[in-house]
């Protein structure tokens, strides 16, 4: 499972029991979007090689707003 926390300076990160921070910047330059237009699930695509990918995906601005 993975475990994903956004705040405005980047993503805190658990995948397969490890924890990591994929920073704001790290985020914009793997997608070419700016952070708040990015989903959650481009971010699970990121982490995880192929993400049970559920429901509708969110933008980061409507999650940290």
């Amino acid at each position: 499972m993975t475990a994903l926390s956004f705040d405005e300076q980047g993503v805190d990160v658990v995948y397969e029991g490890t924890e990591f921070r994929l920073e704001r910047a790290l985020v914009e330059e793997a997608t070419g979007k700016t952070y708040p237009d990015v989903t959650d699930h481009e971010v699970l695509k990121i982490v995880a090689p192929n993400p049970n990918l559920s429901g509708e995906p969110k933008r980061i601005g409507d999650i940290t707003a």
